[in-house]
Protein backbone atom coordinates (compact mmCIF):
# COMPACT_ATOMS: atom_id res chain seq x y z
CA UNK A 1 0.00 0.00 0.00
CA UNK A 2 1.62 3.49 -1.01
CA UNK A 3 2.91 5.30 2.01
CA UNK A 4 2.83 9.28 2.39
CA UNK A 5 4.34 11.78 4.58
CA UNK A 6 2.01 14.52 5.60
CA UNK A 7 2.96 17.74 6.97
CA UNK A 8 0.89 20.47 7.26
CA UNK A 9 0.03 24.06 9.66
CA UNK A 10 -2.88 24.86 10.18
CA UNK A 11 -4.61 28.27 9.57
CA UNK A 12 -5.99 30.47 12.50
CA UNK A 13 -9.70 29.08 12.29
CA UNK A 14 -8.07 25.25 12.03
CA UNK A 15 -5.88 26.38 15.04
CA UNK A 16 -9.61 27.60 17.05
CA UNK A 17 -11.03 23.90 15.78
CA UNK A 18 -7.68 22.42 17.60
CA UNK A 19 -8.59 24.53 20.69
CA UNK A 20 -11.35 23.73 21.05
CA UNK A 21 -11.55 20.05 20.20
CA UNK A 22 -8.52 18.92 21.18
CA UNK A 23 -5.61 16.30 19.60
CA UNK A 24 -7.27 13.40 20.27
CA UNK A 25 -10.85 14.89 18.26
CA UNK A 26 -8.08 15.68 15.42
CA UNK A 27 -6.98 12.26 15.65
CA UNK A 28 -10.30 10.43 15.11
CA UNK A 29 -11.10 13.01 12.74
CA UNK A 30 -7.88 12.22 10.57
CA UNK A 31 -8.80 8.77 11.87
CA UNK A 32 -12.05 8.46 10.13
CA UNK A 33 -11.10 9.90 6.38
CA UNK A 34 -8.58 7.83 6.36
CA UNK A 35 -10.18 4.46 7.16
CA UNK A 36 -13.15 5.65 5.39
CA UNK A 37 -10.89 5.56 2.06
CA UNK A 38 -9.23 2.08 2.99
CA UNK A 39 -6.39 3.73 4.43
CA UNK A 40 -4.44 3.64 7.84
CA UNK A 41 -2.83 5.80 9.92
CA UNK A 42 1.06 4.84 10.62
CA UNK A 43 2.22 7.42 12.50
CA UNK A 44 0.49 11.00 13.99
CA UNK A 45 2.85 13.65 15.72
CA UNK A 46 1.84 17.27 16.55
CA UNK A 47 5.02 19.79 16.25
CA UNK A 48 5.71 23.09 16.78
CA UNK A 49 7.93 25.08 13.79
CA UNK A 50 7.19 25.19 10.22
CA UNK A 51 4.37 22.38 10.57
CA UNK A 52 1.76 21.91 12.70
CA UNK A 53 1.14 18.35 12.48
CA UNK A 54 3.27 15.47 10.74
CA UNK A 55 1.39 12.32 9.56
CA UNK A 56 2.57 9.04 7.32
CA UNK A 57 -0.66 7.62 6.45
CA UNK A 58 -1.12 4.50 4.00
CA UNK A 59 -3.69 4.67 1.02
CA UNK A 60 -4.42 2.37 -1.36
CA UNK A 61 -3.67 4.01 -4.15
CA UNK A 62 -2.51 7.73 -5.45
CA UNK A 63 -6.13 9.04 -6.44
CA UNK A 64 -7.46 7.82 -2.40
CA UNK A 65 -4.23 10.64 -1.00
CA UNK A 66 -5.31 13.08 -3.69
CA UNK A 67 -9.12 13.06 -2.53
CA UNK A 68 -8.40 13.68 0.95
CA UNK A 69 -5.58 16.55 -0.58
CA UNK A 70 -8.39 18.21 -2.43
CA UNK A 71 -10.82 17.95 0.54
CA UNK A 72 -8.58 19.24 2.97
CA UNK A 73 -7.15 21.79 1.39
CA UNK A 74 -10.79 22.95 0.39
CA UNK A 75 -11.95 23.41 4.05
CA UNK A 76 -9.29 26.23 4.23
CA UNK A 77 -8.00 25.19 8.22
CA UNK A 78 -5.02 23.65 6.75
CA UNK A 79 -1.99 23.91 4.38
CA UNK A 80 -0.72 21.06 3.75
CA UNK A 81 1.94 19.16 1.73
CA UNK A 82 1.89 15.06 0.52
CA UNK A 83 4.90 13.55 -0.19
CA UNK A 84 4.91 10.06 -1.90
CA UNK A 85 7.30 7.72 0.65
CA UNK A 86 9.01 4.95 -1.27
CA UNK A 87 10.97 1.70 0.29
CA UNK A 88 14.11 0.21 -0.50
CA UNK A 89 12.75 -2.73 -2.61
CA UNK A 90 10.91 0.55 -4.97
CA UNK A 91 14.15 2.65 -5.32
CA UNK A 92 15.77 -0.72 -6.01
CA UNK A 93 13.37 -1.55 -8.75
CA UNK A 94 13.46 1.37 -10.25
CA UNK A 95 17.54 1.67 -10.46
CA UNK A 96 17.57 -1.68 -12.26
CA UNK A 97 14.94 -0.39 -14.76
CA UNK A 98 16.09 0.66 -18.17
CA UNK A 99 15.87 4.30 -19.16
CA UNK A 100 16.61 5.88 -22.26
CA UNK A 101 17.50 9.47 -21.89
CA UNK A 102 19.57 12.26 -22.87
CA UNK A 103 20.93 14.87 -21.18
CA UNK A 104 20.82 18.85 -22.76
CA UNK A 105 23.29 19.92 -24.64
CA UNK A 106 25.56 18.65 -27.01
Amino acid sequence: MPKFLIQATYTPEGTKGLLSEGASGRRAAVEQVVTGLGGKIEAMYFTFGEDDIVLIIDFPDPVSMAAVSLTVKASGALHTRATPLLTIDEIDEAARRQVNFRAPGP
